[in-house]
């Protein structure tokens, strides 16, 4: 089994995030591409001890950026999760 560290690799702070956070009770994670949703549930469940009602993900592939040179470079793709907790609990992030 993989540790909760590992699957969680941060968590999203954007203004979108932000909102999702006030108005549903959702958190915004970056995850390891290779987790599936009952890792990430129990990832979460374990790092912060809260009762996760459910998680949505979504794959997101690497930009193509240019390099010095002619060729062209890679972002890393990454995954993100959206976990929405259950009513009345919340994570502090500050």
């Amino acid at each position: 089994m993989k540790e909760p560290f590992d699957i969680i690799r941060t968590i999203r702070l954007t203004e979108k995030a932000t909102l999702l956070t006030e108005k549903g009770n959702k958190y915004v994670f970056e995850v390891n591409p290779a987790a599936n949703k009952l890792e990430i549930k129990k990832a979460v469940e374990g790092l912060f001890h809260k009762t996760v009602v459910s998680v949505n993900t979504a794959n997101y592939a690497g930009k193509k950026k240019r390099e010095r040179r002619a060729d062209f470079g890679r972002r890393p793709h990454w995954k993100k999760a959206v976990v929405t907790l259950k009513e009345g609990e919340k994570i502090d992030l500050v």
